[in-house]
C-alpha cells in the first residue's frame, strides 16, 4: 500500500474521532493525533489537524449554542491562555511523553473515582470547587492542549463533579477549545506549519470532518442523558490507558 494511502486512511480515521469527540463524546478525540501520526510526521499531522478542529468547533458550538455554562468559561479560559503561553515557551524542554504518561494516571483514577462514587445511580451533589481551582485545571488543560492537542482530561476533571445538564456540559466544553484551538493558531503559525500543501490537505478532510461532527451530535442527544456521564468516564479511563500505554512504550 502507497504511503499516501496509508496517510488518507489514518487521516479519515482520525478525523471521524474528532469529530465524535466535538460532538460530544469527550475523549475519543485525544485519540485523533496519535491515529493521524501514524501516517504523517507528528508536527505537520498536528498543522493539519488543528484547523480542522477549529472547524468541527464551530459545528459543535452552532449545534449547542443554546447550552453552556459561563461561570465555568469565566475560570478556565484564563487558565487555559496561561497554559498554551507555557506549552509555547517551554515546548523544548518539556518531555511530551512524561506529561502525557502522567495525564493518563490521572486520567484513569479520576475515571475509576467518579465510578465509584456514583455506582448504583447514587445522588452526588455537584462539585462546588472554588474559582482558583478552575483557573489551575484551565492552566493544565491549556498546556496539554498545546503540547499535544490533549487538553480534554484536565478540562473534565473540573467540570465533570459539577453536574451540569449534558448539552450545557457539551456546550461549554466546545465553546472552551473552540477559544483554545484559536488561541493555539500563532504558536503554529509562528512553526511555518500552515504551507499550502498542509492546509491542501486539511482542505481535502473538511466534508468528513463536518459529517462526523453531526454524527456525533445526533448520537450524543440519543444517549440517556442520566448514562451519557457513566459513559464520559469510561471513555476518560480507556483514554488513560493508552495514554499510559504509549508513554510505556516510548
Amino acid at each position: 500500500m502507497s504511503p499516501d494511502i496509508v496517510y488518507i486512511v489514518y487521516a479519515i480515521v482520525a478525523v471521524i474521532l474528532s469529530g465524535l469527540a466535538k460532538g460530544g463524546f469527550a475523549g475519543v478525540g485525544a485519540l485523533a493525533m496519535p491515529i493521524m501520526a501514524i501516517g504523517v510526521d507528528p508536527v505537520r499531522g498536528a498543522a493539519i489537524l488543528l484547523p480542522i478542529l477549529i472547524l468541527q468547533d464551530a459545528v459543535s458550538v452552532w449545534a449547542f449554542r443554546r447550552s453552556w455554562d459561563a461561570a465555568v468559561l469565566k475560570v478556565m479560559l484564563p487558565g487555559a491562555a496561561i497554559g498554551i503561553a507555557i506549552g509555547w515557551l517551554f515546548a523544548a524542554q518539556v518531555s511530551e511523553v512524561a506529561v502525557l504518561g502522567a495525564l493518563g494516571v490521572i486520567s484513569v483514577l479520576f475515571g475509576f473515582q467518579r465510578l465509584w462514587v456514583e455506582r448504583g445511580n447514587a445522588v452526588v451533589l455537584p462539585s462546588n470547587a472554588p474559582g482558583w481551582v478552575g483557573v489551575l485545571f484551565g492552566i493544565a488543560s491549556g498546556f496539554t492542549s498545546q503540547i499535544a492537542h490533549a487538553g480534554s482530561p484536565p478540562f473534565q476533571m473540573y467540570v465533570l463533579p459539577r453536574k451540569l445538564p449534558r448539552d450545557t456540559l457539551i456546550g461549554t466544553t466546545a465553546i472552551a477549545f473552540a477559544v483554545m484551538n484559536w488561541m493555539k493558531v500563532p504558536a503554529y503559525a509562528a512553526l511555518g506549519q500552515f504551507t499550502r500543501t498542509n492546509l491542501l490537505s486539511t482542505a481535502m478532510l473538511v466534508p468528513v470532518a463536518v459529517a462526523a461532527t453531526f454524527a456525533g451530535v445526533w448520537l450524543v442527544r440519543r444517549v440517556d442523558a442520566a448514562r451519557f456521564y457513566t459513559l464520559i468516564y469510561i471513555l476518560m479511563i480507556l483514554l488513560g490507558l493508552k495514554l499510559v500505554v504509549d508513554a510505556a512504550m516510548a
